[in-house]
């Protein structure tokens, strides 16, 4: 085991005080460190709590920060280190500002935006709702009225906002206002929040021409909202795409594959729809 006695048994302390730990996880996680502080041999106690912790973490059961510290004890590559949120908290460059959408499950849109130039970070996190600190079990059970989302900190000298949400557009399915493709329930709704009457106005401006487009037949139905405090998801669920690739890239591609079926249909119906008028005027 790589990781040292201390670091093991300090993040076995945070987690028995961490809110979001579920209460059979605590049970199991404060036998383990009775078990230690009582004298029992480190090893033997961490390999049994691994053992007891297995079989939810194999069916990806685990709250995000027991299933962290889980891939720690197990050496998983995928562990790695503890996302930096400072960019979060510090106030925004004289060349930065930050737009926030929601377009399903945040493990799909970080890579399409962080992966750019120009963008200095991407958060996955929760806003919209009703409630402080939410954890992710709270969101998915639809308890908070948060949805997930990612907040984009952005070089306006690089990219303008209006590009932001044209780019957003072609991430999401604009018609689905009760989720996202495979993603569904009220945390997974589109939404748009805007930080200010600008960013407002671009919005609704980008919002009126997609719906004049006719790409889409059904009405658009994402909504534009003022943004409320974002609070950062679990370290888990940061940069997702690229602690756990395999499982990112059947997301990405289930997504990509009902977008691309979306845009053919468009092509189709406009396609048809341009012929009946070229029919009629002959």
């Amino acid at each position: 085991m790589k990781n040292n006695e201390t670091e093991i048994t300090g993040d076995l302390y945070n987690l028995l005080l961490n809110p979001a730990t579920r209460d059979w996880e605590r049970s199991l996680l404060r036998a383990a460190k009775t078990g230690i502080d009582n004298g029992a041999n480190f090893d033997d106690q961490i390999a049994k709590l691994e053992a007891e912790l297995r079989p939810l973490a194999l069916r990806n059961n685990l709250t995000p920060d027991v299933t962290d510290f889980y891939l720690r004890i197990t050496d998983d590559p995928a562990a790695g280190n503890s996302f930096d949120l400072s960019v979060h908290y510090q106030e925004d460059g004289p060349y930065q500002a930050r737009a926030i959408f929601a377009g399903g499950c945040f493990w799909c849109m970080v890579e399409p935006f962080e992966t750019r130039p120009g963008i200095i970070a991407v958060i996955s996190g929760y806003t919209g709702g009703h409630m402080d600190n939410p954890t992710y079990e709270q969101v998915a059970g639809g308890y908070t009225g948060h949805v997930e989302a990612v907040e984009i900190i952005f070089d306006t000298r690089v990219w303008y906002y209006k590009e932001l949400v044209e780019l957003y557009w072609q991430l999401t399915d604009p018609t689905d206002e009760f989720g996202q493709i495979a993603d569904r329930g009220s945390n997974y709704r589109p939404v748009i929040f805007v930080a200010n009457e600008v960013q407002q106005a671009i919005a609704e401006l980008s919002k009126q021409d997609l719906a004049e487009s006719g790409k889409y037949k059904n009405p658009i139905v994402t909504k534009i909202e003022p943004a409320t405090t974002f609070w950062p998801a679990e370290n888990f669920h940061q940069q997702f795409y690229q602690k756990n690739p395999k499982r990112y890239k059947k997301l990405k591609r289930s997504r990509q594959q009902f977008l691309a079926f979306q845009r053919m249909q468009t092509k189709l119906r406009l396609g048809f729809k341009r012929l009946r008028n070229k029919n009629r005027t002959h």
